[in-house]
Parts: structure tokens; C-alpha cells; sequence
């Protein structure tokens, strides 16, 4: 038996002994079934800085539905006054300001404005977006947006969307699933309506794919930004919602 020159020390002794039998207890236990903290369940270990540009339907819902999944984001318009909604009813991870100022926080930039604003925004914020993961999300609509409506539907938006928007790592996305189906059906039960993507930085698209999911719904990349013309306004799989599944099905995906 053990000698022990003090009661201190045969106290220590048995302290480090329970220690060590509870950390081995522990490690056997399955890390699937130990509860995870409030903000790892909510996105929160992977957070992320977002900024939108554009807050309107589609803009100010999707930022939304981010700051419920844990995320960071700065709603933005010409006129901030009229958003204190969003931090009003999301709290402290949701905050207002200029486009300018979207444009800077954001680790990823969300770009949801009436199309002929693209151009602008590409041309105004060139430097704040430069290198930056940008979701963009406008449809072309001649009859609000007038001829370079046209020009870039006979292109397709993924490739008229990166000549306005240089520099940044875009990805076409959001704009084939209409304002409201982005609420009702977010984190519906059962098979997600599917959000298709593309663009040509696989990385880029993988940071979308994470928002969508965490949006509620089920990311299906479509390819580079020359196949976002299979998802435009007009094509037989926009503004439906539509299962992954379905979606796969309708544009001959693997």
C-alpha cells in the first residue's frame, strides 16, 4: 500500500485518480450523442460576416434568415433609416448602413438590387469587393431595367452578372426561387426546395452552398457561370419550387 506523508496529499492522490478515471469515461462516450452548445446548433462555430446589398424581398429575408442561423449581417440601403426594423426584430447580430458600408463588413457580399444597379455597384464598390465571395441574385427585366435587360438575357446572367461585377468571386444564386417560397418554405420538413448555383470558383461555391443550407434549403451546382442561363428568368425550373431531386431531374444533372 501506498505511504502518504500527509492527509493533504492522500487527498491530492485520490482527486487525481477520479480525474482521470472521469476523463477516460468521457472519451469513450460518441461525440454524436453529447448536446451541442445553443450557437454550434445554430451555425454559430462557422459564423460568418455577411453583408447585403439590397434589402428588400429577397435581399432583407435571406439576411434574416442568416442572422437566425448564427451569422453576422449588415442589411444596407441608399436609405438605412428605413431598415431599423431587422436589428429591432433580430437583435444584436443584425445592424444597418450604406452600401458602402455592406460592401466593407462583409466576409461575403449578397447583391440583390433591380438589375440595372448592377453595373453601378460593380463600378462604385469595386475596391470593397474586390477578391470577395459575392451571392447575386437579379433577374433581367426589360421592361424595368430597359436594353441592357435584353443584352443580358441573350447572354445569360452569369456571364453579363461577372463582366459588372469584376474582380469579386461570384456566384449566381437566389434568383430562380421567388420572394415568398424564400419564408414559407425555409427549413421545411421533409425534401428542402433546392436553390441551384453556379459559378467558376469551386470555393466560392462552396461558401454558398453552406448559406444556402443554412438558409433552409438544398444547394445543386449547376456548374460555371455560363450554365446559370439554364436557371434565368423564363426557363421551365424558375420561380418553381422545386425538390434537389426535381431540379437534377429538369436540368439533366447527374
Amino acid at each position: 500500500m501506498k505511504k502518504y506523508e500527509t492527509v493533504t496529499d492522500k487527498i491530492n492522490e485520490g482527486r487525481r485518480a477520479f480525474l482521470k478515471t472521469a476523463a477516460t469515461a468521457l472519451a469513450l462516450i460518441p461525440f454524436a450523442h453529447l448536446p451541442l452548445p445553443a450557437a454550434a446548433e445554430a451555425g454559430g462555430a462557422d459564423s460568418m460576416k455577411i453583408g447585403v446589398i439590397g434589402s428588400g424581398r429577397i435581399g432583407g429575408t435571406l439576411g434574416s434568415l442568416w442572422v437566425e442561423a448564427g451569422h453576422e449581417v449588415l442589411f444596407s440601403s441608399r436609405h438605412p433609416e428605413r431598415l431599423v426594423e431587422f436589428p429591432e426584430r433580430l437583435g444584436p447580430k443584425a445592424r444597418v448602413g450604406m452600401p458602402r458600408e455592406a460592401a466593407e463588413f462583409g466576409e461575403v457580399v449578397l447583391v440583390s438590387v433591380p438589375y440595372h444597379a448592377v453595373p453601378q455597384i460593380g463600378r462604385d464598390l469595386a475596391k470593397e469587393l474586390a477578391g470577395k465571395v459575392v451571392l447575386e441574385t437579379g433577374n433581367p427585366y426589360p421592361s424595368r431595367d430597359g436594353e441592357m435587360a435584353v443584352r443580358a438575357r441573350a447572354r445569360g446572367t452569369g456571364v453579363s452578372s461577372a463582366e459588372f461585377l469584376p474582380g469579386v468571386r461570384l456566384v449566381r444564386a437566389f434568383n430562380s426561387i421567388a420572394y415568398y417560397d424564400l419564408r414559407s418554405e425555409a427549413h421545411r420538413s421533409g425534401d428542402r426546395v433546392a436553390v441551384p448555383l453556379a459559378g467558376d470558383d469551386p470555393q466560392a461555391l462552396e461558401v454558398a452552398s453552406k448559406l444556402v443550407k443554412d438558409a433552409g434549403f438544398e444547394p445543386v451546382v449547376v456548374g460555371g457561370l455560363s450554365r446559370a442561363k439554364e436557371f434565368d428568368y423564363g426557363t421551365p425550373v424558375y420561380a418553381r419550387a422545386l425538390t434537389a431531386r426535381e431540379l437534377r431531374q429538369q436540368l439533366g444533372i447527374d
